[in-house]
Protein backbone atom coordinates (compact mmCIF):
# COMPACT_ATOMS: atom_id res chain seq x y z
CA UNK A 1 0.00 0.00 0.00
CA UNK A 2 1.28 3.44 -0.85
CA UNK A 3 0.87 6.20 1.68
CA UNK A 4 0.21 9.93 1.44
CA UNK A 5 1.18 11.52 4.89
CA UNK A 6 1.05 14.89 6.16
CA UNK A 7 2.16 16.82 9.18
CA UNK A 8 3.76 19.99 10.18
CA UNK A 9 6.60 18.67 11.39
CA UNK A 10 7.13 16.15 8.57
CA UNK A 11 5.84 17.88 6.10
CA UNK A 12 4.15 16.24 3.43
CA UNK A 13 5.84 12.46 2.48
CA UNK A 14 5.00 9.42 0.50
CA UNK A 15 5.80 5.98 0.91
CA UNK A 16 5.37 2.41 -0.20
CA UNK A 17 6.70 2.91 -3.82
CA UNK A 18 8.86 1.37 -5.19
CA UNK A 19 12.00 1.60 -7.88
CA UNK A 20 10.63 0.64 -11.35
CA UNK A 21 6.58 1.19 -10.22
CA UNK A 22 6.02 3.94 -12.43
CA UNK A 23 5.26 5.78 -9.41
CA UNK A 24 7.84 8.13 -10.14
CA UNK A 25 6.70 9.50 -13.54
CA UNK A 26 3.67 10.51 -11.78
CA UNK A 27 4.89 11.87 -8.79
CA UNK A 28 7.29 14.23 -10.82
CA UNK A 29 5.11 15.85 -13.21
CA UNK A 30 3.30 16.77 -9.63
CA UNK A 31 5.79 18.26 -8.60
CA UNK A 32 7.55 15.95 -6.05
CA UNK A 33 11.15 15.15 -4.93
CA UNK A 34 12.97 12.08 -4.19
CA UNK A 35 14.92 12.29 -0.94
CA UNK A 36 18.09 9.95 -0.93
CA UNK A 37 18.23 11.33 3.19
CA UNK A 38 14.55 10.25 3.55
CA UNK A 39 14.72 7.21 1.61
CA UNK A 40 11.12 8.65 0.26
CA UNK A 41 9.26 11.46 -1.53
CA UNK A 42 8.26 14.83 -0.68
CA UNK A 43 6.50 18.00 -1.37
CA UNK A 44 9.05 20.79 -1.62
CA UNK A 45 8.56 23.47 1.38
CA UNK A 46 5.66 21.68 2.68
CA UNK A 47 7.48 21.38 6.33
CA UNK A 48 5.51 23.80 8.86
CA UNK A 49 2.81 24.65 6.48
CA UNK A 50 -0.77 23.73 5.91
CA UNK A 51 -1.19 20.94 3.78
CA UNK A 52 -1.98 21.13 -0.03
CA UNK A 53 -4.93 19.47 -0.63
CA UNK A 54 -5.06 19.70 -3.64
CA UNK A 55 -1.70 18.39 -4.35
CA UNK A 56 -2.13 15.36 -2.05
CA UNK A 57 -5.74 14.64 -3.49
CA UNK A 58 -4.74 15.20 -6.75
CA UNK A 59 -1.81 12.74 -6.71
CA UNK A 60 -3.73 10.41 -4.78
CA UNK A 61 -6.22 9.94 -7.66
CA UNK A 62 -3.29 9.50 -10.14
CA UNK A 63 -2.07 6.80 -8.22
CA UNK A 64 -5.78 5.35 -7.96
CA UNK A 65 -6.29 5.31 -11.67
CA UNK A 66 -2.36 3.66 -12.68
CA UNK A 67 -3.50 1.09 -10.41
CA UNK A 68 -2.14 1.55 -6.92
CA UNK A 69 -3.53 1.64 -3.64
CA UNK A 70 -3.37 4.92 -1.90
CA UNK A 71 -4.30 5.78 1.63
CA UNK A 72 -4.14 9.87 2.67
CA UNK A 73 -3.24 10.76 6.56
CA UNK A 74 -3.12 14.28 6.62
CA UNK A 75 -2.41 16.04 10.15
CA UNK A 76 -2.64 19.44 9.88
CA UNK A 77 -2.57 20.87 13.42
CA UNK A 78 0.10 23.91 13.81
CA UNK A 79 3.43 23.61 16.28
CA UNK A 80 4.11 25.96 18.67
CA UNK A 81 6.17 29.14 16.64
CA UNK A 82 8.73 28.70 19.29
CA UNK A 83 9.01 24.97 18.21
CA UNK A 84 9.21 25.62 14.41
CA UNK A 85 11.97 28.36 14.94
CA UNK A 86 13.93 25.63 17.02
CA UNK A 87 13.71 22.99 14.46
CA UNK A 88 14.51 26.12 11.49
CA UNK A 89 17.85 27.07 13.57
CA UNK A 90 18.63 23.07 14.05
CA UNK A 91 18.45 22.74 10.02
CA UNK A 92 20.17 25.58 9.16
CA UNK A 93 22.96 24.68 11.70
CA UNK A 94 23.31 21.14 9.73
CA UNK A 95 22.90 22.42 6.57
CA UNK A 96 25.71 25.12 7.21
CA UNK A 97 28.20 22.27 8.62
CA UNK A 98 27.38 20.08 5.47
CA UNK A 99 27.95 22.61 3.45
CA UNK A 100 31.32 23.72 5.09
CA UNK A 101 32.49 20.09 4.65
CA UNK A 102 31.60 20.20 1.20
CA UNK A 103 33.38 23.51 0.38
CA UNK A 104 36.75 21.88 2.15
CA UNK A 105 35.92 19.06 -0.24
CA UNK A 106 35.37 21.01 -3.40
CA UNK A 107 38.97 23.21 -2.12
CA UNK A 108 40.87 20.13 -1.91
CA UNK A 109 40.22 19.06 -5.16
CA UNK A 110 40.98 22.42 -6.42
CA UNK A 111 44.16 21.90 -4.86
CA UNK A 112 45.03 18.37 -6.63
CA UNK A 113 43.51 19.53 -10.13
CA UNK A 114 46.16 22.62 -9.79
CA UNK A 115 49.33 20.49 -8.65
CA UNK A 116 48.22 18.14 -11.58
CA UNK A 117 48.29 21.24 -13.72
CA UNK A 118 51.49 22.18 -12.95
CA UNK A 119 53.14 18.82 -13.51
CA UNK A 120 51.48 19.14 -16.92
CA UNK A 121 53.04 21.97 -17.80
CA UNK A 122 56.31 21.25 -16.46
CA UNK A 123 56.09 17.93 -18.90
CA UNK A 124 56.15 20.37 -22.15
CA UNK A 125 59.12 21.55 -23.95
CA UNK A 126 60.79 24.99 -22.24
CA UNK A 127 60.39 27.76 -24.03
CA UNK A 128 57.38 26.95 -25.69
CA UNK A 129 59.09 25.12 -28.30
CA UNK A 130 57.01 24.42 -31.69
CA UNK A 131 55.82 21.12 -32.36
CA UNK A 132 57.80 19.77 -35.16
CA UNK A 133 56.28 18.35 -38.31
CA UNK A 134 57.36 14.81 -38.79
CA UNK A 135 59.64 14.54 -36.39
CA UNK A 136 59.75 11.76 -33.95
CA UNK A 137 58.57 13.96 -31.38
CA UNK A 138 55.35 15.27 -32.93
CA UNK A 139 53.06 12.68 -31.22
CA UNK A 140 54.38 13.12 -27.84
CA UNK A 141 54.30 16.80 -27.87
CA UNK A 142 50.63 17.27 -28.95
CA UNK A 143 49.73 14.49 -26.53
CA UNK A 144 51.20 17.13 -23.66
CA UNK A 145 49.66 19.66 -24.94
CA UNK A 146 46.64 18.24 -24.95
CA UNK A 147 46.84 16.58 -21.47
CA UNK A 148 47.99 20.16 -20.14
CA UNK A 149 44.94 21.96 -21.88
CA UNK A 150 42.49 19.18 -20.28
CA UNK A 151 44.40 19.79 -16.79
CA UNK A 152 43.90 23.18 -17.09
CA UNK A 153 40.11 23.06 -17.72
CA UNK A 154 39.78 20.64 -14.81
CA UNK A 155 41.55 23.37 -12.50
CA UNK A 156 39.76 26.04 -13.66
CA UNK A 157 36.49 24.12 -12.93
CA UNK A 158 37.58 22.58 -9.45
CA UNK A 159 38.38 26.54 -8.88
CA UNK A 160 34.91 27.62 -9.52
CA UNK A 161 33.08 24.58 -8.26
CA UNK A 162 35.07 25.40 -4.80
CA UNK A 163 34.10 29.39 -4.50
CA UNK A 164 30.70 28.77 -5.56
CA UNK A 165 30.65 25.92 -2.66
CA UNK A 166 32.32 28.31 0.19
CA UNK A 167 29.48 31.09 -1.25
CA UNK A 168 27.46 28.67 -0.14
CA UNK A 169 28.56 27.41 2.63
CA UNK A 170 28.68 31.34 3.90
CA UNK A 171 25.23 31.88 2.93
CA UNK A 172 23.96 29.26 4.86
CA UNK A 173 25.81 30.26 8.47
CA UNK A 174 24.13 33.34 7.83
CA UNK A 175 21.02 32.32 7.17
CA UNK A 176 19.86 32.33 10.86
CA UNK A 177 21.27 35.40 11.45
CA UNK A 178 19.29 37.48 8.89
CA UNK A 179 16.35 35.99 9.97
CA UNK A 180 16.80 37.26 13.25
CA UNK A 181 17.83 40.61 11.97
CA UNK A 182 15.80 43.41 13.89
CA UNK A 183 14.25 45.21 10.72
CA UNK A 184 13.40 41.53 9.03
CA UNK A 185 11.90 40.69 12.63
CA UNK A 186 9.81 43.70 12.85
CA UNK A 187 8.88 43.49 8.96
CA UNK A 188 7.65 40.20 9.52
CA UNK A 189 5.76 40.79 12.83
CA UNK A 190 4.06 43.44 10.23
CA UNK A 191 3.29 41.33 8.00
CA UNK A 192 1.88 38.30 10.19
CA UNK A 193 -0.64 41.08 12.02
CA UNK A 194 -1.45 41.48 8.03
CA UNK A 195 -2.17 38.19 7.02
CA UNK A 196 -4.08 37.78 10.66
CA UNK A 197 -6.37 40.85 9.70
CA UNK A 198 -7.21 39.66 6.39
CA UNK A 199 -8.02 36.21 8.00
CA UNK A 200 -10.39 37.88 10.55
CA UNK A 201 -12.42 39.71 7.70
CA UNK A 202 -12.77 36.49 5.67
CA UNK A 203 -14.09 34.82 8.76
CA UNK A 204 -16.14 37.38 9.84
CA UNK A 205 -17.29 39.19 6.31
CA UNK A 206 -16.55 42.13 5.20
CA UNK A 207 -17.82 45.22 3.32
CA UNK A 208 -15.22 47.25 1.18
CA UNK A 209 -15.33 49.98 -1.28
CA UNK A 210 -14.25 48.79 -5.03
CA UNK A 211 -14.40 52.68 -6.34
CA UNK A 212 -15.29 55.90 -5.74
CA UNK A 213 -17.16 58.04 -8.67
CA UNK A 214 -17.82 61.79 -7.23
CA UNK A 215 -19.97 61.45 -4.13
CA UNK A 216 -21.10 57.62 -5.19
CA UNK A 217 -19.10 54.69 -3.56
CA UNK A 218 -19.23 51.53 -4.83
CA UNK A 219 -19.11 48.94 -2.26
CA UNK A 220 -18.95 44.91 -2.31
CA UNK A 221 -19.74 42.76 0.88
CA UNK A 222 -18.38 39.41 1.57
CA UNK A 223 -20.69 37.30 4.06
CA UNK A 224 -18.75 35.44 7.20
CA UNK A 225 -17.38 32.18 6.31
CA UNK A 226 -19.15 28.94 7.11
CA UNK A 227 -18.42 25.25 7.96
CA UNK A 228 -14.94 24.00 6.99
CA UNK A 229 -13.83 27.16 5.73
CA UNK A 230 -14.49 29.18 9.04
CA UNK A 231 -13.07 25.83 11.14
CA UNK A 232 -9.95 26.40 8.74
CA UNK A 233 -9.92 30.14 9.19
CA UNK A 234 -9.99 30.02 12.82
CA UNK A 235 -7.05 27.47 13.24
CA UNK A 236 -5.38 29.84 10.87
CA UNK A 237 -5.68 33.12 13.00
CA UNK A 238 -4.64 30.90 16.08
CA UNK A 239 -1.18 29.77 13.96
CA UNK A 240 -0.95 33.49 13.34
CA UNK A 241 -1.91 34.55 17.07
CA UNK A 242 1.05 31.88 18.36
CA UNK A 243 3.23 33.34 15.53
CA UNK A 244 3.15 37.21 16.36
CA UNK A 245 3.11 36.38 19.71
CA UNK A 246 6.71 34.28 19.41
CA UNK A 247 8.22 37.34 17.13
CA UNK A 248 6.86 40.70 19.37
CA UNK A 249 8.85 38.44 22.31
CA UNK A 250 11.95 38.28 20.21
CA UNK A 251 11.42 42.14 19.39
CA UNK A 252 11.17 42.83 22.92
CA UNK A 253 14.11 40.38 24.08
CA UNK A 254 16.30 43.14 20.70
CA UNK A 255 14.88 46.12 22.19
CA UNK A 256 15.57 45.17 25.53
CA UNK A 257 19.61 44.59 24.68
CA UNK A 258 19.92 47.36 22.47
CA UNK A 259 19.76 45.40 19.09
CA UNK A 260 17.13 47.41 18.15
CA UNK A 261 15.02 50.81 18.11
CA UNK A 262 11.90 51.46 19.57
CA UNK A 263 11.28 54.89 18.16
CA UNK A 264 7.58 55.99 17.50
CA UNK A 265 5.49 58.58 17.51
CA UNK A 266 5.77 59.02 21.60
CA UNK A 267 9.20 59.94 21.56
CA UNK A 268 9.67 61.28 18.07
CA UNK A 269 8.59 65.06 16.95
CA UNK A 270 8.87 66.94 14.10
CA UNK A 271 12.13 68.94 13.61
CA UNK A 272 13.94 66.07 15.20
CA UNK A 273 17.07 64.43 13.46
CA UNK A 274 16.26 60.70 12.34
CA UNK A 275 19.40 58.46 10.83
CA UNK A 276 18.16 56.13 8.39
CA UNK A 277 20.62 54.10 6.29
CA UNK A 278 23.81 55.90 7.79
CA UNK A 279 22.48 59.54 6.38
CA UNK A 280 20.71 61.94 8.95
CA UNK A 281 17.78 63.91 7.67
CA UNK A 282 15.40 66.19 9.44
CA UNK A 283 11.84 64.73 10.42
CA UNK A 284 8.57 66.73 8.42
CA UNK A 285 5.77 64.53 9.39
CA UNK A 286 5.25 62.06 12.23
CA UNK A 287 2.99 59.55 11.63
CA UNK A 288 1.32 56.44 13.69
CA UNK A 289 3.79 53.96 11.48
CA UNK A 290 6.47 56.20 9.98
CA UNK A 291 7.99 58.89 9.90
CA UNK A 292 8.37 61.71 6.46
CA UNK A 293 11.69 62.74 5.84
CA UNK A 294 13.36 65.01 2.89
CA UNK A 295 14.35 62.29 -0.63
CA UNK A 296 16.71 60.20 0.56
CA UNK A 297 18.23 60.92 -2.84
CA UNK A 298 17.68 64.74 -3.10
CA UNK A 299 15.12 64.99 -5.38
CA UNK A 300 12.04 67.65 -3.88
CA UNK A 301 10.04 65.14 -2.74
CA UNK A 302 9.91 63.45 0.26
CA UNK A 303 10.21 59.85 1.30
CA UNK A 304 8.23 57.77 4.30
CA UNK A 305 10.18 55.11 6.57
CA UNK A 306 8.76 52.56 9.11
CA UNK A 307 10.16 53.67 12.86
CA UNK A 308 12.05 50.07 12.91
CA UNK A 309 14.50 50.95 9.72
CA UNK A 310 15.65 54.26 11.48
CA UNK A 311 18.82 53.62 13.39
CA UNK A 312 19.27 56.93 14.96
CA UNK A 313 17.40 59.60 16.87
CA UNK A 314 18.30 63.20 18.36
CA UNK A 315 15.65 65.33 19.16
CA UNK A 316 15.67 68.97 17.82
CA UNK A 317 18.19 71.53 19.40
CA UNK A 318 15.74 75.05 20.37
Amino acid sequence: MTIITHSRKTGTLIEGTAKGDGSNIILKAGGWRWSRNLGAWYVPNSRDRAARAHLINGTAEQLRAAGFIVDVDIDDTARPAAEVEEGKAERAGERAEALVAKAERRATAAERAQEAERKAAARLPEGGEPIKIGHHSETRHRNAIAKADRAARRAIDAGTEAKQAAERAETAALATVRRYNPVTVANRIETLQADKRRAERRLNGHTRTVFTVGERRHTESHDPAQGGAAELLRARIQELADQINHWEGVRAEQVSAGHANNYGPENISKGDQVKFRGSWYEVRRVNRKSVTIPSIVGGSWTDTVPYHELSGHQPAAF
